[in-house]
Parts: structure tokens; C-alpha cells; sequence
């Protein structure tokens, strides 16, 4: 389920930066920031999932 939401999602922002809605490089640059907060945000859903 998470795997398919992740595909979506990229599908998504690879999309509206095409329709030149945004940079890519913002896009990298936002990840660049966030990739931790993504990587503990996906720790929590596989704790709460186990439950």
C-alpha cells in the first residue's frame, strides 16, 4: 500500500513539473532537506501497521 501511494505521488510531482508548475530542482532541493523526516514518517507507519 505504501509502495503504491510512493508511486503516485512521484508520478504526481514528475507530472506537475512538466506542466512547469514547479522546479525540479526545487523539488531536490525541498528532498534534500526532508529526507530524514520522510524516513522516520515511514519507520512510524510500519510501527502503528504492526499493532
Amino acid at each position: 500500500m505504501i509502495g503504491s501511494i510512493g508511486l503516485i505521488v512521484i508520478g504526481a510531482l514528475l507530472l506537475a513539473a512538466n506542466l512547469d508548475l514547479f522546479s525540479l530542482r526545487e523539488l531536490a532541493h525541498l528532498f534534500g532537506t526532508w529526507w530524514p523526516a520522510l524516513l522516520i514518517a515511514a519507520g512510524v507507519a510500519g510501527l502503528i501497521r504492526k499493532r
